[in-house]
């Protein structure tokens, strides 16, 4: 009998063994806790302000197609922020533009949501002279040269129905850089916006300036942190007044990138004002998209630059506010609106996803992307509503991966350039179990490379979610194909299936070279997920 177990156990060490051989092999912790928890919002949105430099364009946000795509991603938070926040100015008592009326007026007593959207005229009108505006929007961005613009109600009140109709908490951005003599804030125009949203009961959270580091290029003021604290304390109190607004949250200083001068800013606002923010938000991009390259985009140390900046933002909170949430409240590949013919195809993905499993392995609690619709080529959603390679990512990890992070080890392969990120699925997906974990990868070798599941999980089922190029233009395309179905909207408000590819126990994760994907282990039973 003994023998016969001592057989049986060399028979099994020989097939794993030879499983092994097969290529790198993953570890994974599913007991005791899990490493990280992030928060259920924490791949969210951005819209950018500068959409409403001129507030004919803002109806496009009543487009049902559009707010199909943006449900997809819920639930989120919607920022409505970026260099063109501290150039706005509210005035209550300006006429609303014709697109406005258009779209909002009629149909004011259908409620919030109801059967409100864009009338199909002035949707084709807008796209049609939306590319000339995006030019503009792109010059003044590279001359850093801005003017300031009037938004009315109706303005505030499309931004509001797209995110509650989408199902996202808006996040709304107050200008900054109105100042008093002294140099404090001028909150008397945010008073008037307040007083709005308050009397139309719009549930809706705060921010305070965009990018504070650089205020001094786009308007040749200078702001110290500690100045920026006492604003955002004077804007805390204000906030109080309102009975809508008493209990609200209130994030910020969203500075740029984590460079000497701005650690400095960032440190000395959160001594000054930190307490009165409920998460500490920051910028990052990985690169120029004016002179980025295809090569960057596929580059292990390009990635890895982004766990330089989270330590510096980490190590800064850490020193002030410990125990304060940290937020990326603005991201994406490329700074300057993205790279061209990059930052809009499918090999902008590695750098998306990536950015997502290293910001919850580090403890990032919220991911906001730049931009979900809007101008230049890092958005979502190009700019005649259809989804780019990074939204159909974006819906898979939102369906997929779940708030628990779980460790996970890799060994056979560099880990740079086979990269690997494991959480418990989300337990809101009806397709999935407490105690199934996801799995995703990115293959930045330029060969296949078939991953070997460990041993705790080597006989489960397995369901695979292979994102590959679609066309001739292969990772450069701006289509996808999900386990090879190329991945279209049925309709303006239907997405499309997400259609599985089962794998049997014993099945070994083949992915092709410079690809990426999501393989959810069912009845993985992790202790940390249940």
């Amino acid at each position: 009998m003994l023998r016969r177990r001592l057989l049986g156990a060399l028979l099994l060490l020989a097939g794993a063994a030879a499983a092994g051989s097969a290529g790198p092999v993953l570890s994974a912790e599913l007991r005791g806790q899990p490493a990280r928890e992030v928060s259920p919002a924490f791949l969210s949105l951005t819209i950018d302000a500068n959409l409403a430099a001129d507030p004919r364009f803002i109806p496009i946000l009543g487009s049902p197609k559009l707010r199909t795509l943006a449900r997809g991603l819920s639930p989120g938070f919607l920022r409505f922020g970026g260099t063109r926040t501290d150039f706005l100015i509210f005035n209550p008592e300006k006429d609303s533009t014709l697109e406005e009326r258009d779209f909002w007026e009629p149909q004011v007593n259908q409620g919030i949501c109801g059967v409100r959207s864009i009338p199909t005229a002035v949707e084709e009108l807008l796209l049609s002279q939306w590319p000339i505006q995006e030019k503009i929007l792109l010059k003044e961005q590279y001359w850093k040269k801005y003017k300031n613009t009037t938004i009315t109600k109706s303005t505030v009140d499309i931004l509001y129905s797209f995110a509650k109709c989408s199902k996202l908490d808006l996040i709304f951005g107050l200008n900054a850089l109105l100042r008093k003599p002294g140099l404090q804030w001028d909150s008397s125009n945010a008073q008037l916006l307040l007083d709005y949203c308050a009397s139309q009961h719009y549930n809706m959270s705060w921010e305070l300036g965009n990018e504070p580091n650089s205020f001094r290029k786009k308007s040749g003021i200078y702001i110290d942190g500690s100045q920026l604290g006492q604003d955002f304390i004077h804007l805390y109190h204000l906030l109080r007044n309102y009975s809508s607004y008493k209990n609200s949250k209130l994030y910020g200083p969203d500075v740029g990138q984590p460079r000497k001068n701005t650690q400095k800013l960032l440190k000395s606002f959160l001594k000054s004002g930190g307490k009165v923010i409920d998460s500490v938000t920051w910028h990052h991009y990985y690169v120029n998209g004016r002179s980025a390259t295809r090569e960057d985009f596929l580059s292990p140390e390009v990635l890895e630059t982004f766990i330089t900046a989270v330590k510096a933002v980490l190590q800064i909170v850490d020193g002030t506010v410990p125990g304060k949430k940290v937020w990326l409240g603005e991201t994406s590949s490329a700074y300057g609106g993205g790279a061209p013919r990059l930052s809009n195809t499918y090999v902008a993905g590695f750098m998306w996803l990536d950015k997502l499993g290293l910001s919850a392995r580090m403890g990032i609690d919220v991911v906001m992307r730049q931009v979900f619709y809007g101008a230049g080529t890092y958005h979502l959603v190009d700019a005649n509503f259809e989804p780019l390679p990074d939204y159909w990512l974006s819906l898979l990890y939102k369906k997929l991966v779940g708030t628990k992070v779980l460790k996970v080890g890799l060994k056979g392969a560099d880990p740079k350039k086979l990269r690997v990120y494991l959480h418990c699925t989300n337990n809101h997906n009806p397709m999935y179990k407490e105690g199934d974990v996801t799995l995703f990868l990115l293959n930045l070798y330029n060969v296949t490379k078939h991953v070997q599941l460990p041993h705790n999980l080597y006989n489960k089922h397995i369901d695979e979610y292979l994102l590959l190029p679609h066309g001739e233009q292969h990772i450069l395309s701006r289509s996808v194909q999900l386990n090879g179905h190329v991945l279209r909207m049925v309709d303006n408000k239907t997405l499309p299936a997400l259609t599985k590819k089962p794998l049997p126990p014993g099945s070994t994760l083949g992915l092709p070279a410079f690809s990426y994907g999501f393989y959810v282990v069912k009845n993985a039973k992790a202790i940390a997920c249940i």
